[in-house]
């Protein structure tokens, strides 16, 4: 779909974490709150507990309903944003397998060629270093455009949020208004080369 250059630019969110108290969920809120004032709307995709683990003879027989709502909601986004913890060095299991049943059949996949942009945060030193690197890897087979810079990678984000998982620092919540203006202009420029 291509953005118009007036409406708020439509971005699909997926939080990389199922657990309600997560962080990346409060990062997420936390981007949904900045997002307007760069001109986007952040919905996030909510049901990631839902896709049952890839299966290709469960895909030849047609996705289940989660996946294709899923495939939907990214298809009618301009871009996609991930916020996503480090489990193992890497991404969570279930948000791969989103990826995995999102990225077929490749042809048509609502991946390919969409913008993206990555964040994380964790407890420890690494802020999600890896996982987001893993999420660019497979970015790569996807052809999903992933925003290169600003990072945004949060570590003892423990501090940074109060009781009620609010990003209360303020030089994080820059960080992310920083991202977000730039997943926008990213998002703009590669419609315009379309």
């Amino acid at each position: 779909m291509e953005p118009s250059t007036s409406a708020p630019l439509r971005v699909c969110g997926l939080v990389g974490s199922l657990r309600k108290g997560s962080l990346n969920r409060g990062l997420m809120a936390a981007a949904q709150e900045i997002a307007p004032e760069v001109g986007m709307q952040v919905t996030v995709f909510d049901r990631l507990r839902e896709i049952p683990p890839y299966d290709a003879d469960v895909d030849a027989a047609g996705d289940p309903e989660p996946v294709t709502a899923l495939k939907a909601a990214i298809r009618e986004a301009d871009a996609l944003l991930i916020a996503t913890p480090e489990y193992n060095y890497s991404v969570p299991g279930f948000l791969k397998n989103a990826i995995d049943w999102a990225s077929r059949p490749p042809p048509s996949s609502p991946l390919r060629g969409k913008p993206a942009a990555i964040m994380g945060a964790s407890g420890g030193m690494s802020g999600t270093t890896r996982a987001q690197y893993h999420l660019r890897q497979m970015f790569v087979f996807t052809q999903t455009h992933a925003l290169l810079q600003p990072e945004v990678l949060i570590p003892s984000a423990a501090a940074r949020f109060d009781a009620e998982l609010r990003l209360t620092d303020e030089s994080t919540r820059d960080l992310i208004h920083k991202q977000l203006t730039a997943l926008a202009a990213w998002t703009r420029k590669l419609s315009a080369t379309g």
